[in-house]
Order: structure tokens, then C-alpha cells, then sequence
């Protein structure tokens, strides 16, 4: 029997016989999850690099990130989305589990579980939702909280989607739109708004997720929309549509629900893709590419693949005053939620 390390997003992406090599290359040496991959040096030429385990470094980048924040606040949450293979070291439910990375962060988020995977509202396949389910579980037995991401519109899809995960005792969000623009109008039943306080990520029955600001004119148009949500979390860009960011009192004013009780505001940072239109961007890397740049998303333009080990781009996220996730904390944001954790399978299929 094949033992897959890669997602079954990029398996499905590939022809019969693709495939077949690509499960020949995996099997031969799974287990370490190293890969031999050309990339470019800080000279710009080719060289190779040996064994490198691309799930080992996101682990250890999301470790440091997490020791750091927790330096800082012993409280700030720390959630990856997605990736969801490196909470063991075979990356399947079976494998040992990733004690060091899993005590470093306090829930994990994945997108599509029930609905989205294919498309918007149509049901994910069964054998995919139970591949993430068993991996999902490793973490929440240890005690992470599970938070979910399904994009679905009709009624009875949304209901079925609420329902399922609940009965697995996850956090769901159910959007409507891929383009996370608005607050669904979904009934409060549904997904058990109250006015309860939530200190912490396990009080939470339910969360917003919302990063695409461009049905509101105005930045306190869209404070005060979602301020009069009654959601447990609400999970936010640090910036708006003109790239101003919030401040530590508009921050604090959301973690204030509209009928009483306390909420978390958490922000969405991505890690294993750089943005061209962030505050960090330099146009001259436009001619000189720093050593930890990469090839731009093709799905996604003015995204930009980043060799997420190296030191320097570690600097872009964490560590310094002006550091991505320093900015995040500094503002008085109660957790991170990151994106691009499973930049290491681009990395393992690379081809220059």
C-alpha cells in the first residue's frame, strides 16, 4: 500500500502517470520528508539543496514565532491554517505526534472540511474530510482547539455544515463567499451567538473570519458592523483597504460585545507567501531579489512563494519593532491565525 506524504490537493492536480512517479519518488523516502530541490543562492545562480526537511523548517519557523509571542504575552494564541500534516512526523494520523509543535500553538485551521474543496458549495469528498478529520484530531486530543472554514450558500448546506462540525466539537465559520467580503446573515442559532465571555480560544462556540474590506467605505463602517456582531472570536487583517492599520483602541473596543461579555480579536498573517502590496514590500526587490524570494503565485498575483527558513525573511515576521508579527502584538490583537502553512509542499515538488 502507497503512503502519501503530499496533500491530496496536489495529488488531485496531477495526470495517472505524473502520479504514479510522484508516488514512487514519495515512497522512497517518506519517512524523512527531505527533498532535493534547486533553488537560487544570494548569487542568483543554481545550486541544490540536500535533504532538506521543508515540513521540519515550517515547524521550527511557527515554533519561534510562538516562543517569541508568548515572550511577549503569555496569552497570545497562536493558530496555523491548514498544513495540517506537520502536527506528526509521517504526516499521516498513524505518526508520532509533533509534541514541540503542538505545544507551540493552541489550534489549528483548515478550510473546505465539508464544503469548498472542489468548489464553492458543493460537498467535499467523503475520503478527503475524513483524511483531514483523522489529522485534525491529532491536535485537538492534544488539546488544541479546531477552528473551520466551509464555503457554502444554500440554506440546507450551511445547516449541514454547522452541524457536522459541531458533532466533532470543532469551531466553524460557514462563509458565503470565497472572498471573505461580508457577515453572512446566518441565523444566530446556527452558529450560537451569545453574549457569553471568552477569555480564552476553548470558550469559544463560533467565529467571524473577514480580510477582504472592500464593501466598506469607510474604517469605521466596518468596526462598527462587526462590533455589533455578538461572534465569540473574530479573526481580522491588520490593515484596511488603504493599507492603514487599526489601532490598539479599535482593537480593544471589538473585544467588547455589543450585549456584554468579552470576545477575542485574533489577525491574519500569511508565512509562507510574501505580499507585494504589505508594508514590509521594497520595490527594489523588483531588480534585486533578496535570497529568500521566490516565484509568484500564479493563482494569486502579487504573492510571492518565500524559502520561509531562511533568517532573513524570519526577521520580515518576527522578532524586531518593526517585524510583522511585533506590529500585530503591539496593536493589542489576542492571536495570530497563519496562513501559507503548507508552503512546504511547493517546496518538495519544486521544479525550477
Amino acid at each position: 500500500m502507497y503512503y502519501i506524504c503530499g496533500s491530496l490537493q496536489t495529488i488531485r492536480n496531477m495526470s495517472f502517470i505524473k502520479f504514479l512517479l510522484f508516488l514512487f519518488i514519495l515512497n522512497a523516502g517518506c519517512e524523512k520528508n527531505t527533498t532535493n530541490s534547486t533553488i537560487k543562492t544570494e548569487e542568483n545562480t543554481v545550486s541544490t539543496i540536500e535533504n532538506r526537511d521543508f515540513r521540519e523548517d515550517m515547524r521550527s519557523f511557527v515554533i519561534g514565532l510562538s516562543e517569541h509571542a508568548k515572550d511577549i504575552n503569555s496569552d497570545f494564541s497562536i493558530i496555523p491554517q491548514n498544513g495540517i500534516e506537520l502536527v506528526t512526523n509521517t504526516g499521516n494520523a498513524d505518526g508520532v505526534p509533533s509534541k514541540e509543535y503542538l505545544e507551540a500553538i493552541d489550534g489549528n485551521g483548515q478550510e473546505n472540511l465539508f464544503y469548498g474543496y472542489k468548489r464553492d458549495n458543493i460537498a467535499t469528498d467523503e475520503e478527503i474530510t475524513n483524511y483531514y478529520v483523522e489529522l485534525l484530531n491529532v491536535s485537538k486530543n492534544y488539546g488544541n482547539s479546531i477552528f473551520t472554514i466551509d464555503y457554502c450558500s444554500s440554506d440546507s448546506k450551511v445547516e449541514d455544515a454547522y452541524a457536522q462540525n459541531y458533532q466533532l466539537g470543532y469551531i466553524p465559520f460557514v462563509a458565503t463567499e470565497r472572498n471573505l467580503t461580508l457577515i453572512p446573515d446566518t441565523p444566530i442559532s446556527l452558529n450560537k451567538q451569545s453574549n457569553r465571555e471568552v477569555s480564552s480560544l476553548h470558550k469559544a462556540e463560533n467565529f467571524l473570519f473577514m480580510l477582504n474590506y472592500e464593501e466598506y467605505d469607510t474604517k469605521n463602517s466596518l468596526l462598527t458592523e462587526v462590533g455589533n456582531s455578538n461572534y465569540d472570536a473574530v479573526f481580522l487583517d491588520l490593515f484596511f483597504n488603504d493599507g492603514t492599520p487599526f489601532s490598539k483602541l479599535d482593537i480593544e473596543k471589538l473585544k467588547s460585545k455589543p450585549d456584554g461579555g468579552q470576545r477575542l480579536v485574533l489577525c491574519y498573517m500569511s508565512i509562507g507567501e510574501a505580499e507585494d502590496y504589505r508594508y514590509y514590500w521594497n520595490t527594489d526587490w523588483d531588480d534585486n531579489e533578496p535570497v529568500w524570494l521566490d516565484k509568484e503565485n500564479e493563482n494569486w498575483p502579487g504573492n510571492y512563494k518565500v524559502r520561509y527558513w531562511e533568517e532573513e525573511w524570519q526577521n520580515v515576521i518576527y522578532g524586531n519593532d518593526d517585524a510583522y508579527l511585533d506590529r500585530i502584538i503591539s496593536t493589542g490583537f489576542d492571536g495570530v491565525y497563519l496562513d501559507i502553512i503548507d508552503a512546504f509542499e511547493y517546496f518538495e515538488n519544486y521544479n525550477e
